[in-house]
């Protein structure tokens, strides 16, 4: 897990909480910034994920590199 996947859950939390404070309280305002937090939070983790899987990615062509370079050895 990197640092956007994390901050993203908690920036989403985050805004799930202040939009139901929002709700419970009647202010619209609240419930409208929580739920940008949200989104905003959502965004951020999939481009956490999004990352996880290019690193994912480099791993394995590195591995499979290293093999060939093992095997021509």
């Amino acid at each position: 897990m990197n640092k956007d996947q994390t901050k993203g859950i908690g920036k989403k939390i985050g805004g799930e909480v202040q939009e139901q404070i929002g709700k419970l309280t009647g202010d619209t305002s609240t419930r409208v910034r929580g739920h940008a937090k949200e989104a905003e939070g959502k965004l951020q983790k999939t481009l956490g994920d999004a990352k996880e899987v290019v690193r994912h990615q480099e791993r394995e062509v590195e591995a499979d590199n290293q093999r060939k370079l093992d095997l021509d050895r």
